[in-house]
This record gives structure tokens, sequence and C-alpha cells, in this order.
């Protein structure tokens, strides 16, 4: 009896290859924190400009920094996903 063509065949992976596997799932882990860690970074810096007086004069960077930090944010987490679910259909085993 023949597997369905829906299922893919588990290959027995090697050492190697099983380690270039994990590499790959770390650098996407990696990836995602950089996205999180520059969206911190613009939230930080929109309420530091529009908290600080001194910075009056470009107030609107501080609300551009503010409205950016969650599309990088979004933009990551959909990167993430989209990643982690094509290195899981790439793996065999």
């Amino acid at each position: 009896m023949e597997k369905p063509a829906s299922e893919p065949t588990k290959i027995k992976l090697s050492i190697t290859d099983q380690l270039a596997v994990e590499r790959t799932h770390l650098a996407n882990e990696r990836t995602f924190l950089a996205y999180f860690r520059t969206s911190l970074a613009l939230l930080a810096g929109g309420v530091t400009i529009l908290r600080l007086d001194i910075l009056s004069k470009i107030e609107h960077w501080g609300f551009f920094f503010l409205g950016l930090s969650p599309i990088v944010l979004s933009i990551g987490i959909w990167r993430f996903f989209s990643s982690r679910k094509r290195i899981k259909e790439h793996t065999l085993s």
C-alpha cells in the first residue's frame, strides 16, 4: 500500500544536516529578537522625544517612531512564523 502524496517521506538526516537545521532555527530566533529589539528602541526613542521639552522642535519624529515601532514588530513576528513554517516544510525528519 502506497502513502498518500500529501505525506512527506521521512529521511534520516546525518548529524551534520541535523546541526544545520538547528543553526537555521537559532538564526530565525536571533532575527526575531533583532526585530523586537529594534521595535523597543524605536518606542523608547519616540517616548523620549515626546517627553523632553528640549526636543519639542522634533516632536513629529517622536510620533513617527511611535508609529513605526508596532509596524517593525509586526514584520518581525510575520517573518519569524513564515520562516519557521518554511524550515519545517523543508525539513523531512
